[in-house]
């Protein structure tokens, strides 16, 4: 989550300034600034103030990672599907043959 462009683009979609929205949720402008250029992190619930006072709500999903917190359930994974892959048969020729262009 791009939490700098997220904060300028609901500023900007809301046509309020820097300073208005800083006055409006209660924080400096130089803060807001910051945020927007990416120099300090807000916390959500600093980032559900400003959004709320630019017009919008803030809705944040969790999804988990593939394989969660083990490290290594993603190679395992791969070796899952290369497993299977290989039941499949493949059907290819041994030699390419391919069109000529140009020849009749």
């Amino acid at each position: 989550m791009d939490v700098a462009a997220i904060l300028r683009d609901a500023r900007v979609e809301s046509g309020l300034s820097l300073r208005a929205l800083a006055e409006r949720a209660g924080t400096s402008h130089s803060t807001l600034a910051a945020y927007e250029a990416g120099r300090k992190i807000p916390s959500i619930a600093t980032l559900e103030r400003l959004m709320r006072a630019a017009g919008f709500r803030l809705r944040v999903e969790v999804e988990p990672s593939i394989g969660g917190p083990d490290p290594t359930a993603r190679g395992r994974e791969l070796a899952e599907v290369l497993a299977l892959a290989e039941q499949f048969p493949a059907r290819h020729r041994r030699t390419l043959e391919f069109p000529v262009f140009g020849r009749s």
